[in-house]
């Protein structure tokens, strides 16, 4: 059975980029929405009480109209110029993530570093076009997929010795290509984003069920690119999980794994592909295992006096088999602060579901962990934000998918608010938990004068939690990245000293990259760079990501 599906993008143009809603150049997502007043009203008036602050500033991005981004630095042969640009909006659209750091660039308006050309190759001879041209001519090349990162994976290198850079932009790439029901799997084009992928499955009955928080503004192929973590908080928690077989162009041919439910070959080849964040080759396909939708659904929401009670419950729950959907412990603060809780209580939003078997009995069993633990199942109450009757979940739900509209509209208040990410044992997690929090406030006074750390859990495993952090601290106008630099490198620090790993789901990037080099083995980096050496003779894909920024090189030595 084969199907095809295009993406969200009216193909309008020669290089085809307009798009039903405008995204936003400098911040998330669409340039055009506008967050629940309630919601907004709410968030600020947290964080001003919490804060301490008497006001906020208000600060707008300039016009798009208004920036001047500096001229290409060299010129495209005639063979791409059918398939770049060199339009100023789309330059800018390209020049940076979606990272705190970012979008306070974005904000001011500071484009020193655009790529010179972005690239749409419809064809994986555009890839192999640009390949050759850009190998031959030391020009970066930034495979680039909804543009979502979070750790500098998009943004172009700094690094001398590069003549320009040119982000590729995987958006023509977004078809189905072949749905199999028997084997419940479907082949897929990398450039496709969540929501264009969801609704080819749909009319087979099947979903990928991969939802990470960026689900509306990323693709396919990012999420292999970056080991994305989705939807499930047990068992099935990465884009791992439902890769089958990939096909990848790189700049020495054409590098594609055999479709088996599974093979014990020697090592997993695709397991070289997913992760490496675009330093080998461009994704352009991969077959991916599909389940059927979700027809049973068991959920409740259960508080803890104390954190260290949903601690020891969470843990109990992750070591049962039980395997819930959702899995999710909140701090009190950040529950209050998304209107999942009154601020005294921590929450656990608890979920279970299947396509074939009602899910009753596994939740009551998880229920009565959490009472042994004093856990409270709490009843619906309040209302959503579309003002229907919701409970505590749907409102964090819909708290958590605007989390980072909410970020933005903050800095432009004056307020720094950014997360991050990890995971470890559950025979460290105590130590390691103290450990970051008294790192992050310690930063927050010295940089920001003071401030608040949240957290919950995202993920959990039989052996460990994956908690994510949020800090909020008054921005100082002009310096908030330099802020944030300090925040961050101070809590990596204790991450990577109390057994953490710098990353859960986020992946590497440039951003992360000085404390992965410290997590992995020397001999491991080294088979890592042999292994760019070999497939990217040139290091033009993607440099400063994942590996140091400035290698031997043969063709700027």
């Amino acid at each position: 059975m084969a199907t095809e599906i295009r993406g969200s993008a009216r193909k309008d143009g020669r290089f085809g980029v307009k798009e039903e809603r405008e995204r936003s150049y400098w911040g998330w997502g669409y340039a055009d929405q506008v967050l629940p007043e309630k919601l907004l009203a709410r968030f600020q008036g947290t964080l001003q009480m919490a804060l301490g602050l008497d006001a906020l500033r208000h600060r707008e991005p300039l016009a798009l109209s208004a920036l001047r981004l500096r001229v290409p630095r060299f010129a495209l042969p005639p063979s791409l110029r059918d398939i770049c640009t060199e339009e100023t909006p789309e330059r800018a659209r390209h020049s940076y993530g979606k990272a705190f750091r970012d979008v306070v660039r974005g904000l001011y308006g500071q484009f020193d570093n655009p790529p010179d050309y972005v690239a749409y190759p419809r064809s994986e001879a555009d890839i192999e076009r640009l390949f050759a041209f850009c190998g031959a001519s030391n020009v970066a090349l930034i495979p680039f997929g909804g543009g979502s990162s979070v750790v500098g994976g998009v943004e172009p290198p700094r690094t001398a010795g590069y003549a320009g850079a040119i982000s590729c932009d995987m958006r023509f790439f977004d078809r189905v290509i072949r749905v199999d029901r028997e084997s419940r799997t479907a082949t897929i084009q990398a450039g496709i984003y969540g929501p264009a992928l969801e609704a080819a499955l749909k009319p087979h009955g099947l979903t990928l069920r991969h939802f990470p928080q960026s689900f509306e503004f990323s693709t396919l192929g990012g999420w292999i690119a970056t080991r994305s973590g989705g939807h499930y908080a047990t068992v099935q928690t990465h884009i791992d999980e439902f890769v089958q077989s990939v096909r990848m162009v790189t700049p020495k041919g054409v590098l594609e794994t055999r479709a088996l439910p599974g093979s014990g070959a020697g090592p997993e080849p695709s397991r070289w592909v997913i992760g490496s964040e675009g330093i080998f080759g461009i994704l352009t396909e991969a077959t991916m295992r599909l389940q059927d939708i979700p027809q049973h659904r068991s959920k409740s929401t259960v508080s803890f006096a104390s954190e260290n009670a949903g601690f020891a419950a969470v843990r109990q729950i992750s070591q049962s088999g039980l395997s819930p959907a959702n899995c999710r412990l909140i701090s009190s603060m950040e529950a209050f602060s998304m209107g999942a809780g009154d601020g005294s209580e921590t929450i656990l939003l608890l979920g279970f579901e299947s396509h074939d078997h009602p899910q009753q009995q596994r939740l009551e069993r998880a229920l009565a962990i959490c009472a042994h633990h004093d856990g409270s199942p709490k009843a619906l109450q309040g209302r959503a934000l579309d003002d229907e009757e919701g409970d505590a979940s749907e409102r964090w739900k819909q708290s958590f998918l605007l989390a980072p509209y909410l970020r933005d509209a903050m800095l432009c208040c004056g307020i720094l608010l950014e997360t991050f990410e990890t995971a470890v044992t559950w025979d460290r997690f105590a130590a390691f938990h103290q450990a970051v929090i008294a790192a992050a406030t310690d930063a927050l006074q010295v940089h920001c004068g003071g401030g608040l750390i949240t957290w919950r859990f995202t993920h959990v495993y039989p052996d460990g939690p994956a908690p994510y952090y949020s800090v909020v601290a008054p921005a100082r106008e002009g310096q908030e990245v330099e802020q944030w630099d300090a925040i961050k490198s101070a809590v990596s620090d204790a991450i990577l000293a109390y057994g953490g790993t710098i990353t859960h789901h986020h992946a590497v990037g440039k951003d992360h990259r000085p404390w992965y080099t410290q997590q992995i083995s020397p001999l491991f980096g080294e088979i890592l760079h042999q292994a760019k050496r070999s497939l990217d003779p040139a290091w033009i894909l993607n440099p400063e990501v994942l590996l140091p920024p400035d290698p031997p090189h043969p063709k700027r030595s």
